[in-house]
């Protein structure tokens, strides 16, 4: 089958090698322009999805500025391909595209679909609490996920599994099911079922600003968020007037603790107990554990690393 794939970060590399893997005709790839990196933000960088393309030895790999023009459409057109696949590429496709291929497009989305459109829906899955999440293959329309689902597959996400972990874990299954999805297609048994569009449910983009901790809330949900914050943009709270990260937390449930350090009275956020193992916090619902930290201008340190340097009654935020 010749396709076109569209893709740019690391979650779309597995989904690309399985297409050169099965023996489709990849007639090009198209990702996001490389984009400056470091401090100076002199140096560019190519998408991880360039980089496979080339270790891969796909020549043809397209990075244009903007989709939206005749003459992007055109050179797709004169590719002839029979389907376009896209994952995580960060551009919804204008229908002079979506016409173009004889098979239509079609998207690999980390997410058990109506639930969670738009972006970082694997942080949001783990940040909501979510015990199961997967990934939806679906033809695509002009809209944001909206398109018919064509399949689905479902993995759980462990207690205290991260974004990171769970990143990983979709985008192996997200090759699986494209190759099966493409099988489909092939072969002429692919399903076509409408979403169910008054269940669905957005989610947008991640930012430094989402990992505030907001220490009111149960000692679950801001476990959740440390979790679905990791590795970017990262959950904080400010401490002595800084910023102080949080990478690695655990609900309490430790009846000695409780007992000796009752924190149901406490403003949420106050340091209850400082233990080799863990700070103790009260939130507004529950007791937190803090396990590894990171202050501003130093590395990430577990507690037993540095909590000595920390006092039993201070208040986080």
């Amino acid at each position: 089958m010749r396709i076109v794939f569209m893709g740019t970060p690391d979650f779309a590399v597995p989904c690309l090698e399985a297409l050169v893997r099965n023996g489709h005709d990849v007639a090009a790839v198209v990702t996001q322009p490389d984009k400056p990196v470091g401090r100076s933000q002199s140096v560019p960088k190519p998408p991880a999805v360039k980089e496979a393309a080339i270790r891969l030895g796909i020549s043809n790999i397209l990075q244009p500025e903007k989709i939206r023009t005749p003459e992007f459409a055109e050179t797709l057109r004169r590719l002839e391909p029979d389907v376009i696949v896209t994952a995580a590429y960060g551009k919804i496709l204008p229908k002079t595209i979506l016409d173009i291929p004889r098979h239509g497009c079609i998207n690999v989305h980390a997410s058990l679909l109506p639930k969670y459109r738009g972006a970082a829906p694997i942080q949001w899955a783990i940040i909501n609490g979510d015990s199961k999440t997967g990934v939806t293959t679906f033809f695509m329309d002009e809209g944001m996920d909206t398109g018919d689902i064509i399949l689905m597959k479902e993995t759980e996400i462990d207690p205290d599994m991260n974004a990171q972990e769970l990143f990983d874990r979709l985008k192996v299954l997200g090759a699986e099911v494209l190759t099966e999805t493409l099988e489909a297609i092939g072969n002429g048994t692919a399903t076509r079922t409408p979403q169910d569009h008054s269940k669905a449910t957005y989610v947008t983009m991640m930012t430094r600003e989402t990992g505030l901790i907001d220490w009111s809330k149960s000692a679950a949900e801001i476990h959740n968020l440390v979790r679905g914050t990791d590795p970017w943009p990262g959950a904080y709270t400010f401490y002595r007037g800084k910023r102080l990260k949080i990478w690695k937390t655990a609900v309490c449930r430790d009846q000695d603790i409780l007992s000796a350090a009752d924190g149901r009275d406490a403003r949420p956020g106050t340091l209850l107990r400082r233990l080799k193992q863990g700070l103790i916090v009260a939130t507004g619902n529950g007791l937190l554990t803090i396990k590894e930290l990171q202050f501003e201008n130093a590395r990430r340190m577990s507690v037993a690393e540095c909590g000595h340097n920390m006092d039993e009654g201070e208040v986080f935020g």
